[in-house]
């Protein structure tokens, strides 16, 4: 049986729409540093904007830390506080490194 603490997908449409968003301007930052190398600009101009884009991602992997902290572990009703700090941690600590 699997016990890990995340099992619910962004379930709330407004949270899905800020996270697609902020992708989509991702996306764009992307582009443009690709559009950037093609025009040969130059090395630290291309790495601040990689730097740009690195924290951008990051943000984004924190803010559905963040939701998935308040929503997906608060919704269990079953377990004890203790138990949902617990949860909690185990979340940020496993995805963490995914934003650093």
């Amino acid at each position: 049986m699997d016990t890990s603490p995340i099992r619910e997908s962004i379930g709330n449409d407004e949270e899905r729409r800020k996270i697609v968003n902020r992708l989509k301007r991702l996306e764009g930052q992307i582009r443009g540093l690709q559009s950037m190398i093609d025009t040969g600009q130059d090395c630290d101009a291309v790495l601040t904007q990689i730097m740009a884009a690195k924290s951008a991602l990051n943000q984004v992997g924190l803010h559905i830390i963040g939701y998935s902290m308040k929503t997906c572990l608060a919704e269990d009703g079953v377990k004890s506080r203790d138990e949902l700090i617990d949860d909690a941690i185990k979340v940020f600590l496993k995805h963490s490194s995914c934003v650093q």
